[in-house]
């Protein structure tokens, strides 16, 4: 709401009884027809999580959308962060509910005692003995600490809304399980500064000093130097010891703490702190910062590294920055760091053998590191073992290559040995993630029996997925598969193995059977049912559903998830709806594998197309766009030409079988998708309209690079002119639906990109229509956003598609 003053005759006549909306002439927010709607306004079965004993499961539950109120809400953009200065947490967070716990074996749920009257949970953090779980509760003033009691099934609030979880989760458990770290408000915070109606007292200046920055396209970044007071404002705490009887001790003066880290045995803490100078470049991971461990009394032991601000990268994906990073704690020693050190100089430019060091440092964390192993590509994770056993997983994106690592810790002269060397982007080849289980720190490392490891893997193949149980004799790298799920009409999910019960937890679901969870015990064919979660969508139950396997022209095998609509009927053609989102490969076998199972739950989230199987479309989702590019050749060379021929590849397939109609066909996709819709409608006439949501058109305002692209613009012109839709809106003759949130936080996506290409096609005389969502980020969040997005898509496609004129 706002005054208006009038300017009459040269007075000012101030009309004091005059509110109108701030956008009165502004449309109201739709909703789509029934046969969508109700299948969008749902309730969610709750998140589940087990403990490690497998004696309770803590049942979280929120509400499926946010409203637009709750995202009208002040926020904050700065370096990176989107917070609610009011509360002092992330302003987009997402909070539950409501908390039921289940008893293991046991089918009734019971209400957590306690609860607060309109709960908003968030951060949830187990103890290390798994009897307590500790989480922030958001107030309208600010944040609290509470922790639930899992076996007497009773919250508590041990503070009051003092904490700043601005910076990320402001908890850690300490060893003891009977006291929190915690970052709270300092006391001598600043009032913050209201930038839109400060007085300048400059003007904003940046420096180039002759280093190359060739930095993404970031969002949210610092403008000014009110940003700057504000952030730092903002991002300072002070850190405390909160007993579980709620009493309250200083352990740190405040600072820009980010991470909080306790070690193993509970003596040592790793610390994060940020400092200036700040950056209007790039997000505040980059911003100068210290690792330091403390003692658990809260006293500097030594400073581990020491980094400056990171603006001048090397170029590439696989550059990185010199000196200590990736700090942690080794969960199988009482109080040892590990870090990684490039030796390539952080270029990835450099021809080395060895791309990355892995060495530790022992308490008291002074003199030189122990070098424990190097790897030939960059470093990605460390799985610990025992004293003599832990793997590591190195890769590197140009080649898409990933190395599996068996090396002893106690012995860096003992080589280490390749377990596996792959492609990652290869399914079929994946042998599974390590199974894990929790130790006498309350910390997870490698499940280990006699030398031996579990793998559970996806168990993708060209005879569909079977997902597996793997057992891994480390010495002679055997390997002993121990399950192999047989089923061919649902999809069991291996989600843990229990080795010394010899107990799966899986998640069985099937097209029309809500996912749920069970135990499996090896060599037994029962099943203990854990979860009875309903479907929530059984307007959608008898769907006919599969996965179609075609071939683009050039003999790459494609693949898509195809629905019929609910109204089939043999012999008669459909509209249909194609999407889509293009994914970059550097080899046709890795590209033309199958990942989708027609057994997966049919499940309408709110960017699905399968809402429109009830509105008599068919649906082809999740079709496969490769784009790849072998040897030397780099996939964007070849951009639209493989574009066109993979959605000629599926139209071909579905009106050769006689299921579609191929003059009403829509194309539609979100984000990279949406950049897909665009160059398909520019270049090729396959389709009757397009759906593109919260995309980038033009490539020159991403200029150092954009998806999987490394070149920049000056040294690949006409990559990015031949990719870039708005350069070629003359050629579109498409009907073209462009939608977009007003507050997109997303590298490159920001909605200047739909806004300009609209004016484009507008002034070309194309057919479009710009939808700017309020308060919406890359991804919609509120009930009446997605109603009114669905409603829109509904209208296109009737007008446009089921309804095309000849």
């Amino acid at each position: 709401m706002r005054k208006f003053i009038k300017l009459l005759s040269g007075v000012f006549l101030l009309s004091a009884s005059v509110h109108v909306s701030a956008n009165a002439d502004a449309p109201e927010y739709q909703k789509p027809s029934k046969e969508i709607l109700e299948l969008v306004d749902v309730k969610l079965a709750p998140y589940t999580l087990i403990d490690d004993a497998r004696k309770h499961m803590v049942l979280l539950s929120r509400d499926t959308y946010k409203s637009i109120e709750e995202l009208s809400i002040k926020e904050m953009r700065l370096a990176g962060l989107r917070i609610d200065p009011k509360t002092n947490i992330g302003s987009r967070i997402t909070y539950f509910n409501d908390i039921k716990i289940q008893n293991v074996g046991d089918t009734k749920r019971k209400s957590v005692k306690g609860l607060p009257e309109k709960p908003r949970f968030a951060n949830f953090v187990w103890s290390p003995n798994q009897k307590y779980i500790a989480m922030t509760h958001t107030t309208a003033t600010g944040v609290e600490l509470w922790v639930l009691d899992v076996a007497k099934a009773k919250v508590r609030k041990l503070t009051k809304a003092t904490l700043n979880a601005n910076m990320g989760n402001p908890i850690d458990w300490m060893q003891d399980n009977k006291s929190l770290l915690v970052k709270m408000l300092p006391e001598d915070r600043k009032p913050l500064i209201n930038a839109e109606a400060a007085i300048p007292v400059g003007p904003t200046i940046s420096v180039s000093d002759g280093k190359k920055a060739q930095n993404r396209t970031y969002q949210d970044l610092l403008k000014n130097k009110n940003d700057e007071f504000n952030f730092e404002q903002l991002a300072r705490s002070e850190i405390k010891v909160v007993s579980l009887k709620g009493k309250v001790k200083d352990w740190a003066d405040a600072g820009m703490f980010g991470g909080i880290s306790v070690s193993p045995n509970g003596k040592y803490v790793l610390v994060t702190q940020y400092q200036r100078p700040f950056s209007y470049l790039v997000p505040y991971r980059r911003f100068p910062m210290t690792s330091t461990v403390y003692s658990k009394k809260g006293k500097a032991v030594e400073e581990i590294v020491s980094v400056p601000l990171i603006e001048d990268l090397p170029k590439g994906f696989m550059s990185v920055r010199e000196g200590r990073r990736n700090i942690a704690w080794r969960n199988d020693k009482p109080a040892t760091l590990y870090f990684v050190e490039a030796l390539d100089g952080g270029d990835a430019a450099n021809e080395v053998a060895h791309r990355d060091q892995l060495s530790e440092l022992d308490a008291p964390f002074s003199g030189d590191a122990k070098p424990l192993m190097k790897s030939i590509n960059r470093l990605y994770t460390v799985m610990w073992g025992d004293d003599d056993n832990a793997l590591a997983v190195d890769y590197w994106w140009n080649t898409r290559n990933t190395k599996t690592y068996l090396f002893n810790p106690s012995n860096a002269e003992q080589a280490p040995v390749v377990l596996y060397d792959r492609n990652y982007q290869d399914a079929y080849s994946d042998p599974g993630n390590i199974v894990t289980r929790r130790n006498e720190f309350g910390r997870s490392v490698m499940a280990m029996d006699e030398g031996q490891v579990y793998m559970l893997g996806d168990g993708f193949s060209d005879k569909g997925q079977f997902p597996f149980l793997d057992r891994l004799t480390l010495a002679s790298k055997e390997t002993e598969r121990l399950y192999q799920s047989p089923y061919t009409d649902r999809i069991e999910d291996l989600r843990d193995f229990d080795v010394k019960n010899q107990q799966l937890l899986v998640r069985i679901e099937s097209s029309d059977q809500y996912p749920n969870y069970f135990f499996r015990n090896l060599g037994s064919d029962d099943l203990q049912q854990l979860t009875d979660f309903a479907n929530p969508f059984q307007s959608l139950q008898n769907v006919k559903k599969e996965v179609i396997n075609y071939k683009r022209d050039d003999g790459l095998d494609l693949t898509g998830t195809l629905y019929l609509p609910t109204n089939y009927e043999e012999g008669k053609r459909y509209p249909m709806i194609l999407w889509a989102y293009p994914r970059e490969y550097k080899d046709k076998s890795s590209a033309g594998q199958n990942t989708q199972n027609p057994n997966e739950f049919t499940y309408p989230f709110w960017g699905s197309p399968i809402y429109w199987v009830k509105k008599g479309y068919v649906v082809l989702d999740d079709a496969a766009f490769p784009i790849v590019g072998e040897g030397d050749e780099e996939p964007n060379d070849t951009f639209r030409t493989q574009l066109v021929a993979n959605a000629k590849a599926a139209i071909d397939t579905l009106d050769e079988r006689g299921l579609i109609d191929p003059e009403r066909v829509a194309v539609g996709g979100h984000s990279y998708g949406a950049f897909m819709v665009a160059n398909l409608l520019s270049h090729s006439d396959l389709f009757a309209a397009g759906i593109a949501r919260s995309g980038a058109y033009n490539r020159t305002l991403t200029p150092f690079g954009f998806q999987s692209e490394e070149r920049s613009y000056w040294e690949a012109p006409e990559v990015y002119y031949t990719m870039s839709p708005f350069m070629h809106a003359d050629k579109m003759k498409t009907p073209l639906l462009l939608i977009h949130g007003e507050a997109d936080n997303n590298s490159g996506t920001y909605p200047l990109q739909s806004e300009r290409y609209f004016n484009a096609l507008k002034g070309l005389g194309a057919t479009a229509r710009l939808v700017m969502l309020p308060k919406e980020s890359h991804g919609y969040r509120a009930k009446e956003s997605i109603m009114h997005l669905l409603w829109e898509q509904d209208e296109w496609l009737e007008k446009y598609v089921k309804n095309k004129k000849k």
